[in-house]
């Protein structure tokens, strides 16, 4: 069962691939239609690959063209953090996650917008993917009924 000790550690930093290590922990951007999660459309949640701590749902998943994993909300918004970002030369707002101060990504106003118009465009070294299947044996079972309740409402399509 994974530990609700949603922070950072040196074991945990230890444990990343280098660019794993680059994007959470220097705001690096791994390469778009070149990373794990840019066309997953398997059920379940996208978790911070540091710390563990819950961020996105597949539910909220859409493709955005970008190629990156692009979502129009977070799973709890208390999980992830905006920041203004000026580098490169413009300014826009970042994404981090709370506990750990993983960077994860950017947010845009250019999603879906029937949805809310947001893209959280957020780098897939960034997380961890836990299958629905997998939720309650790695502690994220409080999850369950967000996939329960869009079953039965009609808005799982995953």
């Amino acid at each position: 069962m994974m530990s609700t000790d949603y922070t950072k550690n040196e074991e945990r930093l230890a444990a990343l691939t280098t660019m794993q290590y680059d994007v959470t922990q220097h705001s690096a951007t791994e390469p778009p239609f070149r990373n794990e999660f840019w066309d997953h459309h398997e059920a379940g949640i996208y978790v911070d690959i540091v710390s563990g701590e819950p961020l996105f749902a597949s539910l909220h998943k859409f493709d955005s063209g970008c190629g990156w994993p692009s979502f129009t909300t977070p799973l709890q918004s208390t999980n992830v953090v905006e920041k203004k970002d000026r580098s490169h030369g413009m300014v826009r707002t970042e994404v981090r996650s709370a506990n750990a101060d993983s960077h994860l990504g950017h947010v845009f106003n250019d999603g879906p917008r029937d949805q809310g118009g947001l893209r959280y465009c957020i780098n897939s070294a960034a997380l961890r993917f836990v299958p629905l299947a997998d939720l309650a044996d790695e502690g994220y079972g409080e999850f369950l009924g967000l996939f329960e309740s869009a079953a039965t409402t009609g808005g799982f399509d995953d």
